[in-house]
């Protein structure tokens, strides 16, 4: 199997669909807006865009089972599985902010080998595959050398339906406030981690997460020389709802505080 092939596929197929999402901004009315549950909505092009993805990447790896976010009926694979978001950010899609993705990962058995997340406003492909660097439209990237966290950008973003860890979130939000540079909140988990691999982010931190918002975005962290982990310095993040993501010289210093508000 040869990843670097698969992943310019892949690479491809997240701009196809990424044109027809971003043809459909100006197209969406109300009436085409679902809630799935508590501040969580999908659209026709949420599904459409599913769809063809669902279709294409089957063309490319037909042995392949998928873990994909409007398609919850379509069975996984022992071996390898597909991850995907077709637009992460829909809540930014359906208010007109031009900041969402689509995110793609392959999973082979408990490994993700493949991450490729496509930016359609900026036009911005990041990728990366196993045992290979990570890519911005075909430059290499790598994390910020940012030492300290009062010198660090950090992104989050906010719960929208579980807020069991909300005081102790509020808190930690607060001491990041006072001691580090900022904190943003881009509203698409996939931006969040693309950002921390190129550097414009220094880390990111996260709870309330599914796997199809971080499969992707880890795995390019990763190849850029960074790290992923849950909120234990475990590598449970992927499936284990909840994510830290930084560069190598900050990464003890933000689990370090964040371990200590969530505790």
């Amino acid at each position: 199997m040869n990843l670097r092939i698969i992943t310019n596929q892949v690479c491809n197929l997240s701009r196809t669909v990424g044109r027809f999402i971003r043809n459909e901004v100006d197209q969406l009315h109300a009436k085409d807006i679902e809630i799935k549950g508590q501040h969580n909505f999908v659209t026709y092009v949420d599904k459409t865009a599913e769809d063809r993805l669902i279709t294409e990447l089957l063309r490319i790896l037909p042995q392949a089972g998928f873990i994909a976010e409007e398609s919850p009926d379509i069975k996984t694979k022992s071996e390898f599985n597909w991850i995907i978001d077709p637009l992460d950010g829909t809540t930014n899609f359906i208010h007109g902010i031009p900041i969402f993705c689509i995110s793609i990962a392959l999973q082979h058995n408990n490994k993700i080998i493949i991450g490729v997340i496509y930016e359609i406003n900026r036009d911005e492909c990041f990728y990366a595959w196993e045992g290979e660097k990570a890519y911005l439209n075909n430059k290499v990237i790598k994390v910020s050398q940012t030492n300290y966290l009062n010198d660090a950008l950090l992104a989050t973003g906010f719960p929208y339906y579980d807020y069991s860890k909300l005081d102790a979130y509020l808190q930690l939000f607060k001491y990041f406030m006072q001691h580090t540079r900022g904190v943003r909140r881009l509203g698409s988990a996939a931006a969040d981690l693309a950002y921390v691999a190129c550097g414009r982010f220094d880390g990111f931190y996260e709870y309330g997460l599914q796997p199809w918002d971080v499969a992707a975005g880890s795995l390019i962290v990763q190849q850029a020389g960074g790290f992923s982990y849950d909120f234990n310095g475990e590598e449970s993040h992927i499936f284990g709802k909840e994510i830290i993501s930084s560069n190598q010289n900050i990464k003890s210093q933000l689990l370090y505080i964040v371990k200590d508000y969530f505790a």
